[in-house]
């Protein structure tokens, strides 16, 4: 199947939605957590209470601010057990339970479309103090880890090595959104790169530390033990669903100018690589959904097509767009930037409804675009293979200083604007907003009331109306022909601009949904898109939230 294809197959029109379940039973909801059951298990530090109540963590503004350049290569932190459980515990674990009437769910500090959670974690960890060299699942239930291949045999690697990897279950989205849920579990891959990238700035990791790894998906597979079918089989004869593999970090890299080092980290994975493909695994994967009443075959065919079958098809770094002569980052100044980065990160929630009357204050929106910017060396944008090629079409409701209308954020200015607005309709103004800072590229497009547009081109929710502003995340998809596992990293990038407005939110006092659907065609046409070279990859809304009483809240975990 060709990608364009799929995405095309899955548009939303108002009277035709992309294939899904006819009817979803809520009492019957897929296991939410996977486990390996006779794994054995590690449990993890919790400590993000005391980090948020210790004076001397980073704050939210320290997070955007340049760090000191020593003469030599910054110090790679070496972190222990508690410090991996640190890392895990702001960016993947259980940020709360709540509760309404009989119904309770929990919530994570990575957010996910409809709160499913399709992208498992794992580690591959060798010399790290407290914790026993091998291949380990992440349990967020627990905040535990579950051994899955030891790495004893490959003992003996001079300085310590942690790799980080994502995998999704597809199932889990698509048994509520069918064929369209692919694309969900990529926005979702995005929002954990992002998650990881902001708790490794929050525990004072050195940005260079944290790099993609290029490795092929069967390779990626074989590595986290997601190969084995015989961890899928129950003693019943049912099988569980299985897990495709999405990517790896490695979150102890060196410089990137260390070539030396670089290239002995790759031996040992290598070395790694192959000692689990005749290693000691354990665990069988629980099944998470007994009855599969849909079946929605296009989703493997997207995941085959966009599958990255060479190393030489990802970037080994993310690699600085042109763009790179931007300047430091605006300090975040929200109401809440001088609170504790941690504590930010952990009270993340994706709002519900959102109080018309309120807006942004304008020093706070312009640091919240700012931050959009691909800076590969600042966070999320050093998690991510690709980070430019996504377009902000902003819907502004009110924002403090701005008119109401249609404006334009370019991120990736290796599109010159006159490319940008030949694709766009002719009667755009493209009038430069005077009060915005220099090095932004942000247009108004049309100066004109939003509220009812945005809400009937996201399928009608009333939130991306009644906010401060939504928009829409536009990606630049002309190669998807030669490079089509690059539409996969589109959506992680997007993903990654959502997290990055999660959290600028929280720092304004304010709080951000991201919106998964929408009417492709409807936008295209709004912006007088005439080809298939631009295409809508998320929505995303940011406003003040009408908070529900009646719903109760728990902490995480009952030692918290």
């Amino acid at each position: 199947m060709l990608i364009r294809e799929y995405h095309q197959r899955t548009r939303h029109l108002p009277d035709a939605y992309a294939a899904g379940p006819e009817s979803i039973d809520w009492d019957a909801q897929p296991d939410p957590f996977r486990r390996y059951d006779g794994a054995r298990l590690t449990s993890l530090p919790l400590a993000a209470s005391e980090l948020i109540l210790d004076p001397s963590s980073r704050r939210w503004e320290q997070l955007w601010q340049p760090q000191p350049q020593p003469a030599a290569s910054p110090p790679v932190v070496i972190p222990d057990l508690a410090q991996l459980g640190l890392l895990l515990e702001l960016s993947l674990a259980l940020s709360a339970w709540k509760q309404f009437g009989s119904a309770k769910w929990s919530l994570r500090v990575n957010p996910s479309s409809g709160n499913l959670h399709p992208t498992e974690c794992y580690l591959v960890a060798c010399s790290i103090a407290g914790l026993e060299d091998g291949v380990y699942h992440y349990r967020p239930d627990q905040h535990a880890l579950e051994l899955r291949c030891p790495l004893d045999a490959v003992t003996g690697s001079a300085t310590p090595l942690l790799y980080l990897g994502l995998s999704s279950v597809h199932w889990r989205e698509a048994w509520k959104y069918g064929e369209r849920g692919y694309r969900y579990c990529q926005l979702d891959v995005g929002h954990a790169l992002a998650a990881v990238s902001f708790a490794a700035s929050t525990l004072g990791w050195a940005s260079c530390q944290i790099r993609p790894v290029a490795l092929p998906d069967s390779s990626l597979a074989s590595l986290l033990g997601l190969d084995r079918p015989q961890d899928l089989q129950q003693a019943d004869g049912s099988v569980a669903e299985a897990e495709h593999p999405d990517c790896l970090l490695n979150l102890l890299a060196s410089d990137q100018t260390d070539t030396a080092s670089m290239a002995a980290s790759h031996r040992w994975l290598e070395k790694i690589q192959e000692h689990v493909q005749q290693g000691a695994w354990s665990g069988h994967a629980n099944v998470l959904d007994k009855r599969h009443f849909y079946q929605w075959p296009v989703i493997d065919a997207v995941a085959r097509a966009a599958s990255t079958t060479a190393a030489s098809q990802m970037l080994e770094l993310p690699m600085p767009p042109a763009s790179a002569s931007w300047p430091v980052p605006i300090c975040a100044s929200g109401q809440r930037a001088a609170e504790p980065a941690a504590r930010l990160i952990r009270q993340r929630r994706s709002a519900q409804a959102f109080d018309p009357a309120g807006g942004m204050a304008l020093a706070d929106f312009y640091t919240l675009l700012d931050h959009c910017l691909p800076r590969s060396d600042y966070s999320p944008w050093n998690t991510l293979p690709l980070v430019a090629g996504v377009q902000l079409m902003l819907f502004v409701h009110k924002v403090e200083g701005l008119p109401s209308g249609l404006y334009c954020l370019q991120r990736d200015s290796n599109v010159p604007l006159p490319d940008m607005r030949g694709q766009l309709r002719a009667e755009f103004q493209w009038q430069e907003v005077d009060s915005a800072p220099s090095h932004l590229s942000f247009h108004c497009l049309l100066a004109a009331g939003t509220r009812r547009t945005a809400m009937r081109l996201s399928c009608q929710q009333a939130i991306a109306g009644e906010s401060a502003f939504s928009l829409a995340m536009m990606a630049d998809c002309k190669k998807l022909e030669i490079e089509p596992w690059s539409y996969r990293h589109l959506y992680w990038q997007a993903g990654a601009i959502g997290q990055v407005l999660y959290l600028e939110a929280e720092a304004a006092g304010l709080r951000g949904t991201g919106i998964g659907c929408y009417y492709d065609d409807m936008v295209h046409n709004l912006f007088g898109l005439q080809n298939d070279q631009w295409q809508v990859l998320y929505h995303f809304t940011v406003g003040l939230p009408v908070i529900d009483h009646r719903i109760t809240s728990w902490a995480a975990y009952s030692k918290t």
